[in-house]
């Protein structure tokens, strides 16, 4: 909804003290508001790299579990992707987003690699899953500063390996998921 010019002056207009007063009942109300006013704020974005390594704290311990399905495994990387994208709501952190991907994905191919080594009825979805979410995490890099390549060079070749030899393989040629990267 637009506000009007009108209401815009009435509000600048407003003493100091009630416009503050307005300005907190109102962020109260934002979850992802308040987050990122207390990263930025109050920690000063100085937690960046504790906000990650939680995270891959996090994904470690789920990819270490025993899942009996590939279905609740992926279940289980849908979870930790909307972490990620919480994360970079709250932090802006482009830089971890990729680099949190590419770690969700090699830790559960690493841990979990019996569940996604072969294409049947049982990992198609979770093939699927991990070809979109590669193609995606590719688009992502492309748009990224070429100096930082480097970075990720080592660990999106072994994405792409594993992408290239598990159940996603199908979905990968189909989609034109190279072989190697960049």
């Amino acid at each position: 909804m637009a506000i009007s010019h009108e209401l815009k002056k009435a509000i600048v207009e407003l003493p100091q003290k009630e416009k503050d007063k307005l300005l907190l009942r109102l962020i109260s109300k934002d979850k992802n508001l308040v987050q990122r006013f207390e990263f930025e704020l109050i920690e000063h974005g100085d937690t960046i790299q504790l906000r990650r390594d939680d995270i891959k704290k996090r994904i470690l311990k789920v990819a270490q579990m025993t899942h009996d399905t590939p279905g609740w495994m992926m279940m289980d990387m849908r979870s930790f992707m909307g972490d990620i994208t919480q994360h970079v709501k709250i932090t802006k952190d482009k830089y971890g987003e990729i680099e949190l991907m590419i770690y969700l994905f090699l830790t559960f191919f690493e841990h979990q690699s019996p569940l996604l080594k072969v294409h049947n009825s049982r990992s198609d979805t979770c093939a699927e899953y991990i070809a979109k979410k590669t193609e995606a995490l590719l688009k992502k890099l492309a748009k990224f500063n070429p100096d930082y390549y480097i970075d990720f060079e080592r660990d999106m070749q072994r994405l792409l390996e594993y992408v290239h030899t598990h159940c996603p393989k199908n979905y990968a040629h189909t989609m034109g998921i190279p072989k190697s990267w960049p």
